[in-house]
């Protein structure tokens, strides 16, 4: 099933990108939740406005990101958190916990959904995510969690 996303999804593509994938997970997943609209040739149209957009705000956000990026990468967030006997966390560290830290910590506001934590964040001590703050820029921020 075809489908034009309207917003980044992971692994599969940028808004008003036209990807090709299964018809459960377009049903079930992506349509539901606003992330893509099914595929149709008035549509196309829909394609073409999306890409401009983006186009546009493409090299503003660029250097925007970049700026972002040393920014991020130069600090080390701190992110307290509940912990148990030997440092094991009550849960793990969430991209909306991680969000809120680099807000609270004044270095900006970043999407939660951009965050890419690649093993689930379960212990105290030193860890690494990673943001995609445009498709061009990722940046790596260190970590420090604390049982709180």
């Amino acid at each position: 099933m075809k489908v034009i996303l309207t917003h980044e999804v992971t692994n599969l593509g940028t808004p008003g990108d036209v990807c090709d994938v299964k018809p459960g997970y377009a049903r079930n997943f992506l349509i539901p939740r606003g992330l893509a609209t099914p595929w149709t040739k008035g549509g196309q149209k829909q394609v073409d406005d999306i890409a401009r957009g983006r186009e546009i705000r493409a090299v503003a956000t660029l250097e925007e990101a970049k700026s972002i990026k040393g920014n991020l990468e130069s600090k080390q967030i701190r992110i307290k958190a509940h912990a148990g006997a030997g440092g094991r966390l009550f849960g793990a560290v969430s991209s909306a916990d991680i969000a809120d830290a680099v807000k609270a910590q004044g270095l900006g506001s970043i999407d939660r959904r951009k965050i890419e934590i690649g093993n689930p964040i379960k212990a105290v001590g030193p860890a690494q995510v990673t943001v995609r703050l445009h498709p061009e820029v990722k940046a790596t921020l260190k970590l420090d969690v604390q049982a709180g």
